[in-house]
């Protein structure tokens, strides 16, 4: 059964950093779109940032534009979200998602596979 799984969230002080990972069990998603979603209490879940299959394209959400990078390691399948210059309302469940195409990015039902999600807290 194809499942993700986040991990390196925790608890960081304004401004400073932290990376998560998603791991995924199959390599049938060496090729697909992967996504990072956020969701704080009372809010919507919301993008964050994308990459494609091969790598080649990627997105941010406008609020973590030249602080947050996506990265994929294919052989691991392995998605990292680098999140720097974190602010309190950075504080969320972050969620690790996998769709086949490179379309329709940012809108959450498009998606097929969800992690569990992992808490980012960001205060002093």
């Amino acid at each position: 059964q194809e499942q993700l799984v986040e991990s390196g969230g925790g608890l960081v002080q304004p401004g400073g950093s932290l990376t998560l990972s998603c791991a995924a069990s199959e390599h049938t998603f060496d090729s697909y779109t992967m996504a990072w979603f956020r969701q704080a209490p009372g809010k919507e879940r919301e993008f964050v940032a994308a990459i494609s299959g091969t790598g080649g394209n990627t997105a941010f959400a406008d609020s973590v534009k030249g602080r947050f990078t996506i990265s994929r390691d294919n052989a691991k399948i392995t998605v990292n979200l680098q999140m720097n210059l974190l602010k309190p309302e950075d504080t969320a469940v972050y969620y690790c998602a996998a769709r086949r195409y490179y379309i329709g990015i940012e809108i959450p039902r498009v998606y097929d596979y969800w992690g569990q999600g992992t808490q980012v807290t960001v205060s002093s």
